[in-house]
């Protein structure tokens, strides 16, 4: 549709993890130089966490894009709610090793086996787990205890750990204080700056045959940035809506106003977040309610220093407003990050 439209090869702001269109920002640069810190090192864990939607996945593509396969196997494992049994079968079976009907004693001999094996054919064994969030702390124990297998003092199993920021939480866990021992480097990816958004949207564009068609203007971008909060993935949920409405209208200037109507536009076609999340904060809004309830008026001046014709009391209201207004715009914000979750995933169904 609108590929043909702008003369594009191929879409540009695919939902799905796509490697080629790698956008190299400060936060991914630095992410890409810890997992080659790490395999430079060869041993330990490396950590990298992120929020959803941050591009995680996409620089583990980048990183097995650019692995000398004559010096590494690498297999990646993306986790639901594994136990510890259940996490090696996965790795076993990432690492193409039989584990059908094999107890946990077999499946550690055949990994030990397969990673001797490959150690002495002069190559090593990468393992990258993705979505480790959901494992379970016993999971996490075996993972680190894989890491034990080691062969004339080389360690024979490296490990890159992935996932969203609560998995620090577990990390601190009393029972993984070995597994933390052996991190030998950790990082969080954040979103894009203003800056780096627009670079990222033009990129991504670029990649596929563009020439200013359509013309983004500057404010365009501001926008985008305002509204995704320069997390990837919600830019390209947005980024594609705005290129089949271009093409839905015959436009090739894209501004403000316009994005700021398509997201409009796409938050109205979903179903409204859950009625918890959407609760308004009534309490806040009652003018009898107590100071305590209002975090601002801690921040106001005291009666004594009030100016004259201006009570006390005038001032808890305005606090309480002031307090109400605040918690309404965090829940704004809460529920266009949902939004723009909600159509991601959506638009991952749509294409599966």
């Amino acid at each position: 549709m609108y590929t043909a439209f702008y003369k594009l090869r191929d879409l540009p702001f695919q939902l799905g993890p796509d490697p080629r269109f790698f956008f190299g920002s400060s936060g991914h640069q630095r992410a890409m130089s810890y997992l080659t810190y790490g395999l430079s090192q060869g041993e330990g864990f490396i950590i990298i966490t992120g929020d959803i939607g941050a591009g995680k996945t996409t620089l583990v593509g980048h990183l097995f894009d650019t692995l000398d396969r004559t010096k590494f196997i690498a297999a990646k494992v993306v986790t639901t709610q594994l136990d510890a049994d259940d996490v090696l079968r996965m790795v076993a079976s990432a690492f193409r090793i039989g584990a059908e009907g094999a107890d946990k004693a077999t499946l550690l001999r055949r990994l030990e086996d397969f990673f001797i094996s490959t150690f002495r054919a002069g190559r090593r064994s990468l393992l990258v787990i993705d979505e480790v969030q959901n494992l379970t702390v016993r999971a996490l124990e075996e993972l680190r205890m894989l890491s034990n297998f080691q062969t004339n003092q080389r360690t024979l199993l490296q490990t890159f750990l992935l996932g969203q920021p609560q998995f620090r939480n577990t990390l601190g866990s009393l029972d993984l204080e070995q597994l933390r021992q052996r991190v030998i480097a950790s990082y969080h990816l954040g979103p894009l700056d203003g800056e780096e958004t627009r670079a990222y949207i033009e990129h991504r564009l670029r990649m596929v045959g563009w020439e200013d068609d359509p013309h983004f203007s500057a404010d365009a971008f501001g926008v985008i940035h305002r509204l995704t909060g320069g997390v990837p993935r919600k830019i390209n949920t947005l980024c594609s809506r705005l290129l089949l409405y271009g093409y839905l209208e015959e436009a090739h200037a894209l501004d403000g106003p316009v994005v700021e109507q398509v997201a409009a536009e796409l938050a109205a076609e979903l179903p409204p977040a859950a009625p918890e999340a959407m609760m308004p904060q009534a309490a806040t809004l009652s003018p009898a309610a107590p100071m305590a309830a209002a975090p601002m008026a801690a921040a106001l001046p005291m009666a004594a220093a009030l100016p004259p014709g201006v009570s006390a009391g005038d001032l808890a209201v305005l606090a309480e407003r002031i307090s109400a207004l605040e918690g309404q715009v965090r829940q704004q914000g809460r529920s266009l990050e949902q939004v723009f979750d909600m159509a991601s995933d959506y638009a991952e169904r749509s294409r599966a």
